[in-house]
This record gives C-alpha cells, sequence and structure tokens, in this order.
C-alpha cells in the first residue's frame, strides 16, 4: 500500500498515571500532581499540567521535585490500577478499529486507512476519541494524518485532551517551524549534537542532505532524515501479532522430580525476563507448559501487572505449575512464555521509596550483557544447567 493511501491514527492518554489518580480521587483535579517514589532517592514516573509549569518533568529526581515544586501532591503510584484501565481504553479500541497496536501502556496506533470510503476519517476517529472519554472518564488526545511519525507529533501538538488532523498536503508545512526535539526517538544526545550544529527546527533538519546527515549520525542518520522529511513506512502492527517470548526444556529422560522442575522453571524465567529487559519490553501475561511423557499437552495462564522484573514472574509461574502439575505422571518437557508485550521499562512502573531493585537488576543485566546470560544466576535455579534456548514466537 503506498504512502499516500495510509491514514494513521495515534492515540495517547494525557498524563496517564496522574488521570487515573484523579478518577480515584477527584480533589486532585487542578492541582500538581507528582507520581513517583516517595523518597529523596525516588524518580518522579508522571506529573500532571499544573507540575510542568514548576519545572516538574518525568525522570527527575523527586528530591529536585519537591525543591521545585513543595506544594505539589506527591503519590506512590499503583501499577495494577494503571494497568486494568489500560486494557479498558484497549477493549474499547479493539472493538471498533479494524487494525491497531498498542505501543504503551498509554499509546495506540490504529490504521483506518479505507474507511474514509464509508465514514470521515476524522470523524469517526472523533467519535471513537469520546466513546473513550465517556465510558472510562480518561482525558486522551489523537493525532491523525498518512503515517506513525507524523500522527505521534500531531498528538503532541493537539494536547492536553485534544484533536489533531495533518492532510498529505499539509505535512511539511505541519512539522517545518516544530523544533526537531519534537521528532520521535530522536534521543538527547542527538539532539545535542544537532543543536551544536545549530540545526534547530524540522524544516532546517530536513534540508540537510541525506548522505551528509548519515555521515554525522551514522545508521540513524537516514532513519532522522526520512522523519523530517515525514516519510515513515512503518506498519501498524496487529496487536495480536505481538510477539511473545519463551522458552522450552525438554528433559533427555522423562521426570517427577519437582525439585529439579522448579528450578528449570526458575532459570527459563530469569532467562526470558532478561531477554524482555534487553528490548526494553514490559509483559502482561505469563504462560506455563507441561508435557506428560504420553504426550499430553497442558498449558494455563495468568494476567500480570505490567513488569519486567523475574521476581514477580518467578513467583507467578511457580503458582501456575503447581495448579497445573496435578497428575504426578513423568513430565518430558516444561515451557514458560510472556506474552501481551508492549514497549516501556521497568522504571515506568517502580513506585517504591528506594530504587535499590532497579539498580541491581540493572547491574545484573550489565554483567549478564558482558559476560553471557548465565553469568548471574540464583542460587535456587543452579544445579545440571545444559543450557535453555530462547525463542521468539508470534503470539497465537
Amino acid at each position: 500500500m503506498s504512502e499516500i493511501n495510509r491514514i494513521i491514527a495515534h492515540f495517547d492518554l494525557d498524563t496517564f498515571f496522574v488521570s487515573v489518580e484523579r478518577l480515584i480521587n477527584s480533589q486532585l483535579i487542578g492541582k500538581p500532581v507528582i507520581i513517583g517514589g516517595l523518597s529523596d532517592r525516588g524518580v518522579v514516573s508522571s506529573c500532571s499540567y499544573e507540575a510542568r509549569t514548576y519545572g516538574v518533568h518525568s525522570a527527575m529526581p523527586i528530591k529536585m521535585a519537591r525543591q521545585l515544586c513543595s506544594d505539589g501532591i506527591y503519590i506512590r503510584g499503583d501499577m495494577e490500577a494503571y494497568s486494568k484501565q489500560s486494557r479498558l481504553v484497549t477493549d474499547i479500541i479493539a472493538e471498533k478499529a479494524p487494525l491497531y497496536e498498542k505501543a504503551s501502556i498509554d499509546e495506540h496506533y490504529l490504521d483506518i486507512t479505507g474507511m474514509d470510503r464509508f465514514f470521515g476519517s476524522l470523524i469517526w476517529t472523533h467519535e471513537l476519541r469520546q466513546r473513550i472519554i465517556k465510558e472510562t472518564g480518561l482525558p486522551i488526545s489523537f493525532g491523525l494524518s498518512v503515517n506513525k511519525t507524523v500522527s505521534k507529533i500531531a498528538t503532541g501538538e493537539a494536547k492536553p485532551n485534544g484533536e489533531k488532523e495533518v492532510a498529505i498536503q499539509d505535512v511539511q508545512n505541519f512539522l517545518n517551524p516544530l523544533s526537531i526535539k519534537k521528532i520521535p526517538m530522536l534521543g538527547p544526545k542527538t539532539y545535542q549534537l544537532l543543536r551544536s550544529m545549530g540545526v534547530l527546527t524540522i524544516k532546517t533538519l530536513s534540508d540537510i542532505p541525506p548522505d551528509m546527515l548519515g555521515h554525522v549520525l551514522g545508521k540513524n542518520g537516514m532513519l532522522i532524515w526520512k522523519k523530517a522529511n515525514g516519510i515513515d513506512h512503518t506498519p501498524v502492527h496487529a496487536y495480536w501479532e505481538q510477539k511473545s517470548i519463551s522458552t522450552e526444556r525438554t528433559y533427555d529422560q522423562d521426570t517427577t522430580d519437582v525439585k529439579d522442575l522448579n528450578r528449570r522453571l526458575i532459570t527459563m524465567v530469569e532467562k526470558i525476563a532478561f531477554e524482555l529487559r534487553k528490548q526494553e519490553k514490559l509483559t502482561a501475561c505469563i504462560t506455563v507448559k507441561i508435557r506428560y511423557a504420553n504426550f499430553d499437552t497442558h498449558t494455563m495462564q495468568k494476567r500480570l501487572i505490567y513488569t519486567s522484573f523475574d521476581h514477580i514472574m518467578i513467583e507467578t509461574a511457580q503458582e501456575l505449575f503447581k495448579r497445573l502439575y496435578t497428575r504426578r505422571m513423568r513430565i518430558r518437557l516444561i515451557g514458560v512464555r510472556l506474552s501481551n508485550l508492549i514497549h516501556g521499562t521497568q522504571q515506568l512502573n517502580l513506585f517504591e521509596d528506594t530504587p535499590e531493585q532497579v539498580n541491581l537488576y540493572l547491574a545484573m543485566d550489565r554483567m549478564r550483557k558482558r559476560y553471557g546470560s548465565d553469568a548471574i544466576r540464583r542460587a535456587i535455579g543452579v544445579q545440571k544447567d545444559e543450557g535453555l534456548g530462547i525463542s521468539n514466537e508470534v503470539t497465537e
């Protein structure tokens, strides 16, 4: 399908965590709200527009936020509540949209190409937004344009709680005056480098010869140049096609050794959780699979609060295995799969007083990346490990 024929909507829930807290407690409406760890060593996970006027922003140390906004209302987040509200929004979109992708806990892309033959695309998208607001009480904005990049930038311009359509003939005029900061996935280092070159607006960036930009920025140069010129052929990936991460272990000899099976389970979860964090993703569903010696295969799954932490997944996997393994027959295979994946980092769903847990995982992952995935293991999972493969699958 050609670029000119595409119609892509990008929906983004405004200050999502704050908005959910305001659903729970309406007295927070209109006040500066900061969500994150509550100790001085915590960080800001989300903040209201009122808090932003004080200079507070996401990823800022809570200690600095308190100095800037001493009158703010500080709340430790509740990822369970946020996950529930996220699923409600996804369910509404799934019912109406022909093709959608859940890009993160608060973002969705919709490909509504061709629907303009039956409905006005803007009218249809507006009505869907109104339905989400009515049924969830959450403010949400959308951008509507020819591809993911332009629609996402349009959403940013529509906020808070607004709508913006950018027709194909208006794309470059819309992009040109904006700051290069508006380009999705343009990181702080690239921004500083471009700024040092005097490149401040998307117009200036789009006028740079792509070969020159590639020389300065490497392999990302052409991608950034295309985005600055409103070019993005990235498809909307159907949510049910989101890749899962899984691993299985087939025993050389069938076994009933529950202790060993639990050790294998722990090792497998550690490996796929590490893979999940490498891909900067979170999971909302874990499935455990067993196959008996007679080849009968059974699976059981459980929804999770979005996470990438081993200790949360291990506890759930062991619970599922205990419920699955009831026949006390010999087992020939055991497996684990993580699905319902979204892009995100664990920092977003850590609202504890101290960052030790995250720092511990970061330190362990650095060692695994340098020395291999088996460099650090839980002691309980170490015994006669022959190595377990990681496989990426398409969720059925």
